[in-house]
């Protein structure tokens, strides 16, 4: 079936396709129809990964709001359908449609609260908490349930590792202690959760060790 839309605003990129820079100025928002777009920042040599986003997902609208650079970067995971949508065509979305307004700022909100979310994992020095609180968090947002109740983690360890900003080596450790206690699964399209709340109790558990002096 034809996409009038996708035929007028589309455009398909490749894997790993920069969109934006942190620091350009901003003339476009996306929406993502197909794929995944990571959003990530670089800070003192290394890359920090702020969100991962799919389909239905929009991004880059700040830029063309406030008219002030990018405070982020942009890059295509896989292969990703996007609308490409320039200020003007934006405003007149929003005046016309009350919809899209409403979509905006509640996805305003839900990013705010993401990014606090993401700060306060990166607030704590335990690599194994990072990892862990990472891997539930990305569950909670970005995971796809399975029939079974668990929940599949389209991440890498790479990937991982650069969203809780630790090496890869800390966080191939901390896996290799959940996978040898069955709380997550290797899988070729990321890390399969059997039960989420699992994770939860493990790290409580770790908590009430390092507290009574026994980790």
């Amino acid at each position: 079936m034809s996409d009038p839309l996708f035929a007028k605003l589309g455009q398909t990129c490749p894997p790993h396709e920069i969109l934006f820079r942190d620091g350009e100025m901003g003339e476009r928002m996306y929406v993502i129809r197909s794929g995944r777009v990571r959003i990530y920042k670089e800070a003192g040599g290394s890359e920090k990964t702020l969100a991962y986003l799919g389909p239905g997902e929009f991004f880059g609208e700040m830029a063309i709001l406030n008219n002030k650079p990018r405070t982020a970067s942009a890059e295509t995971v896989e292969e990703t359908k996007l609308l490409v949508i320039d200020g003007k065509t934006f405003g007149s979305m929003v005046v016309s449609n009350s919809e899209i307004a409403v979509r905006l700022i509640r996805k305003l909100a839900r990013r705010l609260d993401n990014a606090n979310e993401l700060i306060d994992i990166l607030m704590h020095r335990d690599p194994k908490a990072r990892v862990i609180l990472g891997l539930a968090r990305e569950a909670e947002h970005n995971g796809q349930q399975r029939k079974d109740g668990s929940v599949l983690v389209p991440l890498d360890r790479e990937g991982l590792a650069r969203l809780v900003s630790l090496a890869e080596e800390e966080v191939e450790g901390v896996l290799s202690r959940l996978d040898r206690l069955s709380i997550i699964e290797y899988s070729p399209d990321g890390f399969l959760i059997p039960d989420v709340m699992r994770l939860h109790e493990f790290l409580e558990f770790l908590q009430m060790r390092e507290k009574f002096g026994e980790a």
